[in-house]
């Protein structure tokens, strides 16, 4: 069986770009979340910096000025992977806390707050005052501390302490959930927990509406049998921005996602189209949606109807029949942005890409998979399905 060509808009090719440009993610992250081939993303690239140097690229030409605010862009991404990589060697040296703590000695010489330098180094301020006083310190507390504390700032300050336990057992750190509890609450580390609701669905429209062929039925046994998408906002001091997702129930996936200052059907077609151009499903998918007048539009049945896919809704004023998708926004509020003051909505849109691709799809413990990830779910997925004799 000859399998299919995927094509890809100019919209998606620069989509992916940015990602790697501007958000630092590296090419065999992207193309492993996303299932791109590294070959067709790196010609991508090399057309993107050919527009950069004033040829012909995947888009319009740029202005001077949008030039220098690439370059700056450019400047800033190797600053942060340059941070990263420090930060990621320390973490694999693991010094001992003696060692940590003369660190921080050295620092404070150098005119670095105690407070600052112990937080950059993970280390505790007590442990380092009763170091420098001589005091015995606990040094087993304090290693164990200083992985429990890596674990949850590489989660973005959001795991508690079960994802945490889970996490460092992955990497063989052995300790138990009410441990990993205790130290975060010694460390006062706590993950944020806010709630705050802005309805963003209108129902009250006379388009079409379509039954609820999925039926709660969250658990397909593998991918790209039936979707969730919805639409959220996100304050910025620019205004709102909107954000339309399209999930994968059988990992939790997200496998589409757009944004824009507004909620036009557009949105929600922009984001049915990247997930159908990154995984090219068969026809009778089942892509239920609330019944918001954007899912409703003709626009975006067209998109379906082009591609044998099913429309399904929720039933009136009913959340629960999208829970999946309503709870992945949960998360992303939780996880990131109720943590976050966005200045304006290019800010919010690199961050939530940030954590789209470069945290939730790749990284992000998930109980209902067993404590996968959503991409260590599906590639699971395929390694046994290549195991089954044809």
């Amino acid at each position: 069986m000859t399998k299919q060509r995927r094509k890809f808009d100019a919209s998606f090719k620069l989509e992916v770009v940015r990602m790697i440009r501007d958000q630092g993610l590296s090419v065999a992250e992207v193309c492993h979340t996303m299932a791109i081939g590294e070959t067709a993303v790196r010609r991508w690239l090399a057309q993107y910096d050919a527009e950069l140097a004033g040829g012909k690229g995947i888009g319009r030409p740029l202005t001077p000025e949008q030039q220098r605010i690439r370059q700056l862009e450019e400047e800033n991404r190797r600053l942060k992977e340059d941070n990263l990589i420090l930060k990621k060697a320390f973490g694999l040296l693991r010094p001992r806390a003696e060692v940590i703590y003369h660190a921080v000695s050295a620092l404070e010489k150098e005119a670095v707050a105690v407070s600052r330098a112990c937080r950059v180094l993970g280390a505790s301020r007590a442990g380092y005052y009763a170091h420098r006083r001589g005091r015995p310190v606990n040094v087993e507390r304090n290693r164990q501390q200083i992985h429990v504390r890596a674990a949850f700032e590489a989660s973005g300050r959001t795991y508690g302490s079960r994802r945490v336990a889970r996490d460092l057992g992955r990497q063989g750190v052995k300790i138990g959930r009410y441990r990993a509890r205790t130290l975060m609450r010694q460390a006062d580390l706590r993950p944020v927990w806010k709630r705050k609701f802005v309805a963003t669905t209108n129902s009250r429209h006379d388009r079409p509406v379509a039954p609820n062929v999925l039926g709660r039925q969250f658990s397909p046994v593998q991918p790209n049998q039936a979707w969730a998408a919805d639409i959220t906002y996100v304050r910025t001091a620019e205004g709102w921005l909107y954000v339309a997702v399209v999930l994968d129930l059988y990992s939790r996936k997200v496998v589409g996602w757009a944004m824009a200052a507004a909620m036009p059907a557009s949105l929600v077609v922009t984001a049915l189209r990247m997930a159908i151009q990154q995984r090219n499903p068969s026809p009778g998918l089942i892509v239920h949606s609330d019944r918001g007048s954007q899912y409703a539009s003709e626009e975006y049945r067209g998109l379906l109807g082009r591609h044998g896919l099913i429309c399904s809704m929720s039933r009136l004023g009913d959340c629960w029949d999208n829970a999946v998708a309503e709870r992945f926004f949960l998360n992303l509020k939780m996880e990131r942005i109720w943590q976050r003051r966005y200045v304006d909505r290019a800010e919010a849109r690199r961050d939530i890409t940030q954590y789209i691709v470069g945290f939730y799809n790749p990284v992000r413990l998930h109980s209902t998979l067993g404590y996968e990830s959503p991409q260590e779910f599906e590639d699971k997925f395929k390694r046994q399905t290549t195991l089954i004799p044809v």
